[in-house]
């Protein structure tokens, strides 16, 4: 998937596909038997930047160690259905303890939690810097404000179904219309508001480039009902580590900070690149951070 700020280009890439050579690559040899028998297929959500930029840049990690890797792109409950399953190796984009808590409960033994890489995740309800309000518990007393519209994101994402189980009930918002289609879309519409002057509430989560291109500010949620900073996990298939061990240990050592985050995300998704081939702009962030890309298979 693409998202520029120039001009919010969507696309969805169903499957990339990376096929290099495994022969003479010490790497992928010292890491046990079954580490090379078979590609390693990474799962990522449909418009989730944080785990697309996390996967692209373990994607081109995991090459130059001589793993072969593929990204299938789906919406969570597919995602989590196909590594219990074991149609997938793993996804580096579980929100823990909220968002994406119901499917851990539900396909938990046949899961792996490697822990967080990343704990400045929050959920938000977003609206344009300079709307009249400041709170969630203004919202509904001003709902025409906004056209009587919460603008959101994938209908059975995390953010959807708290905003609706917790959110409307909680703050008495079901007068609002609840727009439910997808990233792209809710993006789409935030730059059209933006460029029209126009007040517009939207679901939003944190770390997002959003943040870095419109004039936003998070509503308060002074009853919590979006839950707290949550953590970015990496999550694999039972079998995992038995059939990738070192890569296994890599991604458990995982860690990135939001600054970084953001560095990696800009550089893929506002470079001007052509569709959704993000590999030149992620090999042009390595290069400029070698250090610390080095530091993952250390």
């Amino acid at each position: 998937m693409t998202v520029t700020k120039k001009n919010l280009t969507v696309g969805i890439a169903l499957a990339g596909v990376a096929a290099l050579a495994l022969t003479g690559c010490s790497a992928a040899g010292d890491a046990g038997e079954g580490s090379g028998e078979r590609p390693i297929t990474i799962a990522v959500f449909n418009g989730w930047d944080e785990g697309i930029a996390a996967s692209e840049l373990w994607k081109n990690v995991l090459e130059e160690q001589g793993y072969e890797v593929e990204l299938e792109y789906a919406d969570p409950a597919a995602v989590y259905t196909g590594i219990a399953n074991g149609d997938y190796d793993l996804t580096l984009d579980t929100w823990l303890p909220l968002t994406h808590a119901q499917y851990m409960e539900t396909y938990g033994d046949d899961l792996v939690d490697l822990g967080a890489w990343n704990d400045e995740a929050k959920l938000t309800i977003a609206v344009n810097e300079d709307a009249p309000i400041d709170s969630l518990t203004e919202l509904a007393d001003n709902a025409d404000v906004f056209d009587n519209r919460l603008v959101g994101i994938e209908a059975g994402s995390g953010l959807v179904t708290v905003t609706q189980d917790e959110v409307i009930p909680g703050y008495g918002l079901e007068g609002l219309d609840f727009v439910t289609s997808s990233t792209p879309a809710m993006l789409t519409e935030l730059q059209a508001a933006t460029d029209a002057g126009k007040d517009i509430a939207v679901t939003l989560w944190r770390p997002h480039w959003a943040y870095n291109a419109f004039p936003l500010k998070d509503l308060e949620d002074p009853d919590g009902l979006l839950g707290d900073a949550e953590g970015i996990h990496t999550v694999t298939s039972s079998s995992f580590k038995e059939d990738f061990p070192e890569v296994n240990d890599w991604l458990s050592s995982f860690k990135m900070d939001n600054d970084t985050l953001y560095s990696l995300e800009d550089a893929m998704f506002n470079s001007g690149g052509s569709g959704n081939d993000y590999a030149p702009a992620v090999a042009d962030w390595i290069a400029e951070n070698q250090a610390w890309v080095d530091a993952l298979t250390s």
